[in-house]
């Protein structure tokens, strides 16, 4: 059941996809999970072009790599979210932004996220991992007070915006890996329950297991993977380190930029954080979750150059497979 180690290329999209699946095949990567921006995939082509398809394989096997999953975090960001402003601009394509006019934006970042399931299913990949943005992120302090049938009619603009994206998804045989995350519709336990429901547990929606987004939330990564073992569709190895334990440094960031000393948490590379790397490796065992392991390097305190290669090393150490037998079988005398 070895699975393959792959790298998330999202934080390196400031390079050409060329230098990054050479960076990555020397390192020693398996494969990659491709980001649909930067030169790394554009799903629009992607949808339908030929020889822009064959262009990125041929990239992926002079470089002896595999894709095992592409992501769209960043268009899958615009279908819900409410606003939608000058964040969305500084990180949508012209293509989707247009005129910014909001329900334009997500309309076409519905669009697009129906693109990127064809793009992948002609790459011959079964998972998409993104975001779904939110309506109701923006009420998450409940203060001034939240009336129940916002939240609610907030998990149903999720469904009515996805269930169509989702049709496609099914059409072409892919799947989407939601990424729970602090402005998404499911962003801790319970929100990924009520998510689940909200769409009536169809099949074509999953999810991304980040536990990087856990730690600091005081949620147990392994635990969720026990509970939601069916659905977990994608793996992103990233890290997150506490430091609210001086009585000042608080949860929610205090609007500190990253690797600030006064966050009550950061993102760091895989194995520098709170993350329980091995209970989590075990349980994804105990699951048989036998998909890609996807290093997302994330650290404001450390070069990607040597963050990236380190974290290969620390996952390929703990991602042990599980035993072809258990250990007492041995004691048999029969």
């Amino acid at each position: 059941m070895t699975r393959p180690i792959t790298l998330f290329t999202g934080q390196w999209a400031d390079l050409p996809f060329e230098e990054v699946a050479r960076l990555a095949s020397e390192w020693g990567y398996d494969g990659l999970e491709i980001a649909c921006w930067g030169d790394h995939l554009d799903p629009w082509r992607g949808a339908e072009d030929d020889a822009y398809i064959q262009d990125r394989l041929d990239i992926l096997e002079r470089h002896n790599l595999k894709v095992y999953a592409i992501s769209n975090h960043l268009k899958g960001q615009a279908v819900c979210d409410d606003p939608i402003d000058e964040r969305h601009r500084d990180m949508l394509p012209d293509q989707v932004w247009g005129d910014g006019e909001p329900e334009g934006v997500r309309q076409r970042a519905a669009e697009e996220m129906k693109l990127t399931a064809r793009t992948a299913a002609r790459l011959g990949v079964k998972t998409v991992v993104g975001f779904t943005g939110s309506s109701i992120w923006k009420y998450v302090a409940m203060f001034p007070p939240v009336k129940e049938e916002w939240v609610e009619a907030g998990f149903q603009d999720f469904a009515d915006r996805w269930n169509p994206i989702l049709d496609v998804f099914d059409e072409v045989g892919v799947r989407f890996a939601h990424e729970v995350h602090p402005s998404e519709i499911a962003y801790d336990y319970w929100t990924t329950v009520r998510a689940l429901e909200a769409i009536g547990h169809r099949e074509a929606f999953g999810l991304n297991w980040d536990p990087s987004h856990f730690v600091w939330q005081d949620l147990d990564p392994v635990g969720f993977l026990w509970d939601f073992k069916d659905r977990i569709y994608h793996v992103d190895c990233k890290d997150a380190k506490r430091r609210v334990g001086n009585g000042r440094n608080g949860r929610m960031g205090s609007h500190l930029p990253w690797a600030d000393p006064r966050r009550g948490w950061d993102f760091v590379s895989t194995g520098h954080g709170d993350v329980p790397w091995e209970d989590c490796f075990r349980m994804l065992n105990t699951i048989d979750y036998d998909g890609p392991i996807s290093v997302e390097w994330e650290d404001a305190g450390m070069d990607r150059l040597v963050g990236a290669p380190e974290a290969l090393a620390f996952v390929r150490k703990l991602a042990f497979d599980k035993p072809a037998a258990a250990f007492d079988a041995a004691f048999s005398v029969r």
